[in-house]
């Protein structure tokens, strides 16, 4: 139970602070600061939570990862389903307490949604969406079963990979999709998104639930074949 609540946790502070910050710097074209503010705060989000919380969970923080490391052989599918479950929960957190916090002190939301995830940089096309998705999750995924690969030796220095990697991926992604990468945070804003009556964001999740699972069952298999060569 104690992983459990770790994953919620830090999955409540990857979404408070990531899409917190893209509310206030805001994530469109002509404020190309607002790129990098946003990529460095989900970055730093995970640095943060893998040196707080990695040694009780593994600090995945994100079903696309879990799935990545269950396809690895990295856990089971029980805690494989409750991590899912509390990342979820702990995305819908964060992104009440950002709710709470913008509303209540009259904060204006840069990005009109939370945080939410879109497909307006790719002109509404749901299939590029899903191909910008695929392609940011495998490669983070890929990073993160190689950092902690038993092979990789990496040790101490592995969630500072892991962190920068996420900051690289967003600052492609943003402009396109506002990079999701991770189910649960795409899910939690847009859920509160639209309790708070913004019903929009539900119309595209999908995109972002299946975009990035994908990207990491690919990133898995790819991984698994690759190291099997070197064992």
């Amino acid at each position: 139970m104690h992983k459990y609540i770790a994953e919620a946790i830090g999955t409540a502070v990857l979404v408070t602070l990531g899409c917190g910050t893209a509310m206030l710097v805001g994530c469109d074209a002509a404020n190309g600061g607002g790129y990098i503010l946003t990529a460095l705060a989900f970055g730093l989000s995970i640095v943060a939570m893998a040196y707080s919380i990695g040694n009780i969970s593994g600090c995945h923080i994100n079903p696309a990862v879990s799935l990545g490391v269950l396809l690895s052989g990295g856990m089971d599918s029980r805690d494989f389903l409750g991590y899912v479950v509390a990342q979820c929960v702990g995305a819908l957190i964060g992104a009440g307490l950002l709710a709470a916090i913008f509303n209540m002190g009259g904060v204006t939301d840069m990005t009109g949604g939370l945080g939410t995830n879109g497909l307006a940089g790719v002109n509404g096309s749901a299939i590029a969406g899903l191909l910008v998705e695929i392609v940011l999750t495998f490669i983070f995924v890929t990073c993160i079963l190689g950092v902690t690969s038993k092979n990789a030796g990496h040790g101490s220095l592995a969630g500072l990979v892991i962190g920068f990697t996420l900051t690289g991926v967003h600052i492609l992604g943003i402009g396109l999709t506002g990079t999701s990468v991770n189910p649960a945070r795409s899910f939690g804003p847009a859920v509160i998104a639209a309790i708070n009556g913004n019903a929009a964001p539900i119309a595209s999740l999908w995109v972002f639930i299946a975009g990035p699972l994908i990207g990491a069952a690919l990133a898995a298999f790819a991984y698994n074949f690759l190291e099997s060569r070197v064992d």
